[in-house]
């Protein structure tokens, strides 16, 4: 039962760490939004003063390499947050896993 309970310990720690990493994770993410929408407004607004058909514009603005940047660079950044939360989720599952199997074996005994 030892080693169950160091396991036990190991998984609230990488919980804990998890979970700081997520809030840095999510204020990346909000940045990378920020700066996204950010560029995108400007462009519209540059297109639209070179008189640019709005009817294109969207096709254009997406077609900036800048913008394309940072919207890959968004993506990641959401990527990155959303496989921290399914860690903690899975770690949380494991959680509960020894949980039980400590508990069997306080039975068992």
């Amino acid at each position: 039962m030892q080693h169950l309970v160091i396991e036990l310990d190991k998984q609230r720690k990488t919980l804990t760490s998890a979970i700081k990493i997520l809030k840095q994770r999510g204020i990346d993410k909000a940045e990378t939004e920020k700066k996204y929408r950010i560029a995108v407004a400007k462009e519209i607004l540059r297109l639209r003063d070179e008189s640019i058909p709005v009817t294109i514009i969207s096709d254009l603005v997406r077609g900036n390499e800048e913008i394309a940047d940072l919207k890959m660079k968004r993506d990641i950044a959401e990527t990155m947050y959303e496989s921290c939360l399914q860690k903690i989720y899975q770690t949380k599952l494991e959680l509960g896993i020894i949980e039980r199997q400590i508990e069997a074996e306080r039975k068992g005994e």
